[in-house]
């Protein structure tokens, strides 16, 4: 067992604290890393907010890269010394969705089966079975994705969570590509990844749809090819304008990326995709909200899908190796993501420049 630092919400809505916890040897298919980086994103202040369940104290951070320290008995996909990037979706290999070779659906994923514990014992709950923001972290092996040790830790953790949610929602969920159109609603990290998935596909036009002027700029940095301003203009009737100037007859976008996660919102996304095109709801909706009152045969008329995407549909054992090469390559700008770096003790302020925006990733270097 070591004894390091990291970040804990105790209580329901309670600022964080910087604390030290007891960090198991590895066991059975676990392994312990030497966190890097972790990025500072909106599903750990859900946690903080009790949005996620009530089961505190919660060891914070899911968005990371470091490097594997040890491992136990039978793990063979890593070793220590290698540098990964840690992921929420560890699959089993055994169950219905793995047997049928689609392990980016895994119905079993797991983490670790020991606890880390705070220094008198309690146990702690880590943050989509991560827990990254701490110097060491225990997690399944199957967790670490081995990628290229050259590349910028702040950049290529990002893929542990949001850049991956967003880009896997317009490729691998959504089947953005050339001939394509691309519309994305919110353009927060997740969307603004979308956007630059949507541009690595070779999607023209794509249409990053906001109310804040700097993430609109942003979007056009990552590949946009048109922005909306949503506070002043109707975004349904827009991305009809845009669409149909590139094809004609286009009613819509071929693809519409929902990043925000409220009805009003993925009500747009519907109305503002073609005919048989796709709607992908990427955004984190809260339990109470309900999909708007829309004509069922609207929805018989139209065709097309309407889909969720988890974790963006990807494989990490697949996806995170190839963008972190093409990110290498120079041909997807991870480091565009990273607006600050920062320390441990400053996640809690993180959360707050969070809530005011103007940042994709506030990333913790360790």
């Amino acid at each position: 067992m070591q004894q390091v630092k990291a970040v804990v919400a105790m209580s329901k809505g309670a600022p964080v604290e910087v604390v030290t916890i007891n960090v198991p040897d590895p066991g059975p298919g676990e392994a312990v890393v030497k966190v890097q980086s972790c990025g500072v994103c909106h599903t750990d202040l859900h946690y903080r907010e009790g949005g996620i369940n009530d089961d505190f104290p919660f060891l914070l951070g899911h968005e990371a890269a470091g490097v594997v320290e040890a491992v136990g008995e039978g793990v063979t996909e890593v070793a220590p010394g290698d540098f990964v990037v840690l992921n929420w979706r560890a699959v089993c290999g055994q169950c219905r969705a793995c047997k049928r070779g689609e392990a980016q659906y895994c119905f079993a994923t797991h983490n670790a089966k020991q606890k880390m514990t705070l220094e008198d014992g309690t146990e702690l709950s880590p943050a989509l079975g991560i827990g990254a923001f701490a110097e060491k972290t225990l997690v399944a092996a199957g967790q670490c994705t081995k990628v290229d040790p050259e590349a910028r830790p702040a950049a290529v953790g990002l893929l542990g969570c949001g850049v991956m949610a967003g880009l896997g929602a317009a490729i691998n969920t959504g089947g953005a590509t050339r001939g394509r159109s691309v519309a994305v609603i919110g353009c927060g990290g997740v969307g603004v990844a979308a956007v630059a998935g949507a541009a690595l596909a070779g999607s023209s036009p794509i249409i990053a749809i906001d109310i804040d002027a700097k993430k609109l700029e942003k979007a056009k940095q990552l590949g946009a090819t048109h922005t909306v301003d949503s506070s002043t203009t109707d975004p349904v009737e827009a991305v009809k304008e845009i669409c149909a100037r590139y094809y004609d007859g286009a009613d819509g976008a071929d693809v519409v990326v929902e990043a925000v996660g409220r009805p009003e919102t993925w009500k747009q996304a519907f109305y503002a995709r073609d005919l048989a095109g796709t709607v992908v709801l990427v955004g984190v909706p809260t339990p109470d909200m309900k999909i708007p009152e829309i004509p069922l045969i609207d929805v018989f008329g139209r065709g097309g899908s309407l889909k969720s995407s988890w974790y963006g549909d990807c494989l990490p054992s697949r996806d995170f190796p190839m963008l972190v090469d093409l990110y290498r390559q120079g041909r997807l700008d991870l480091d565009a993501f990273v607006t600050e770096e920062i320390g441990l003790d400053a996640v809690e302020a993180a959360f707050e420049t969070m809530h005011h925006g103007g940042v994709l990733r506030s990333v913790v270097v360790l």
